[in-house]
């Protein structure tokens, strides 16, 4: 039996297990206990024992628990309600702006959580029903919301990133690095769609009102006439924003100087984050505190357990020479780069559908990397393009994360709804995708100036 037929059928009992419903965990640690009695020997059983504690014992991991932690904690606090607010304070007067707002604040927020959930379901608990109360659309209301959740994993710190890095023997560093102008520019081509979407909204309203006599209701900022910010308002504001930007600073600079590994920065971080909420924002109490530890120790333990089966799939594959003869076939083949790079992501975007980010991540690098290095392909640039792949599997049915955050946050609002208003975002992360591709300094410029 060919070492690609091995893999397909490795591939195929984890869908089956997958199908079946249970927890992606123990669909992963039974698909690597699987694939090592049938295609290594009963005899070899032992070995996923050492498999998992190897692929667990990295002093990198310690950082996924840490920024876990620092999300958390500002999620549990009134910080996510103080960005919206100074967002709000800025854009409110352009057309949109509210959802441009909320965009806004998940940016900030991605980067001082690293988590795509915590970000959409912490922003969108404040930012939805301001939204519509003040008369936008469901569709545009929770897109904006999904879509700029989705920033979690890509703006640093981030989980995927450190996961990829991992996985990939590449820097963290550098891989923050790389997120750093592709994750403002996706904000940004979020924030134009969603100036866009509101346009169009807001003529068809003015059709349907001139058909029916009633007069125009749309204004140049939305559905309804915002609040009139003044300057002074608008700056004061900003110091709400001050003591994130100084902790993204302080974590980012330690990191990118060297002074400290990304683990440490992450301790750093839920230190300054800590000293932040219990004396600048004072929200969250004792009992509150609890309950943030004992959510951010069931997170990590799932995101670990996950990657530790994942890591043992992959163990089992290379020894197979799965990935190698993968490399090998698509070297004979002679394909075009671009069009098995175009494939590679179609693969990932499907994947994307059904499983979360991290076990796609650590399951799919040893395989693809020989495949990528093999093309000339740049791995940090890889990163940071696979990272926008699991973005867009985060608000794809049927098992979009935050698409399901979003219907829990406002249970009110049909998923039909919720899922319309994400769509558009699928396209336009490929129309970034396709930018980064063509520009790939883009994704490289800091990490090369940097590094």
């Amino acid at each position: 039996m060919s070492s690609l037929t091995q893999g397909g059928i490795i591939g195929l009992i984890a869908l089956v297990l997958f199908m079946t419903g249970m927890p992606i965990a123990f669909a992963l640690a039974i698909t690597a206990l699987a694939s090592i009695v049938f295609f290594l020997g009963p005899d070899q059983f032992s070995l996923f024992g050492k498999m998992t504690f190897d692929s667990l014992n990295d002093f990198g991991l310690l950082a996924i628990p840490l920024f876990v932690l620092m999300g958390n904690m500002f999620g549990g606090s009134h910080a996510s309600r103080q960005l919206f607010e100074a967002g709000e304070a800025w854009l409110s007067r352009i057309r949109g702006g509210l959802a441009m707002s909320s965009v806004a604040a998940s940016t900030l927020f991605a980067a001082l959580t690293g988590s795509s959930a915590a970000t959409a379901a912490a922003i969108g608990r404040v930012a939805v029903p301001e939204m519509e109360k003040r008369g936008y659309s469901a569709r545009i209301a929770t897109g904006a919301i999904a879509a700029g959740g989705t920033l979690g994993i890509l703006i640093p710190p981030s989980v995927t990133l450190i996961l990829y890095g991992i996985a990939a023997e590449q820097s963290i560093g550098q891989l923050f690095a790389g997120g750093i102008v592709p994750g403002i520019i996706l904000a940004l081509m979020f924030c134009v769609w969603i100036f866009i979407a509101q346009t169009m909204e807001n003529r068809a309203s003015d059709r349907r009102a001139a058909r029916d006599g009633t007069g125009g209701a749309a204004t140049l900022s939305g559905p309804r006439a915002q609040r009139r910010y003044t300057w002074a308002e608008r700056f004061t504001s900003l110091t709400k924003v001050l003591p994130f930007a100084a902790l993204i600073a302080v974590v980012l600079v330690v990191l990118y100087r060297g002074i400290a590994t990304p683990s440490e920065a992450a301790a750093i971080g839920v230190l300054l984050v800590w000293i932040l909420v219990a004396l600048i924002y004072r929200g969250l109490s004792g009992r509150a505190l609890m309950e943030v530890l004992k959510e951010s120790t069931n997170q990590s333990t799932m995101i670990l357990m996950i990657t530790a089966f994942s890591a043992v799939i992959a163990t089992v594959l290379s020894y197979l020479r799965v990935p190698q003869d993968l490399a090998a076939l698509v070297s004979d083949a002679e394909l075009n780069r671009w069009v098995v790079l175009l494939l590679i992501n179609i693969v990932l975007l499907v994947m994307g559908c059904f499983l979360p980010p991290v076990s796609i991540i650590v399951m799919t690098t040893p395989i693809l990397l020989p495949m990528i290095l093999a093309l000339g392909f740049d791995p940090i640039w890889f990163g940071v393009v696979m990272t926008i792949n699991m973005e867009m599997g985060l608000i794809t049915p049927p098992v979009g994360l935050n698409l399901y955050v979003l219907k829990g946050i406002a249970p009110h609002i049909p998923l039909k709804e919720i899922l319309l208003g994400s769509m558009p975002y699928i396209g336009v992360m490929t129309l970034a995708l396709v930018l980064f591709s063509v520009f790939p300094q883009i994704v490289l410029f800091v990490p090369n100036w940097l590094y």
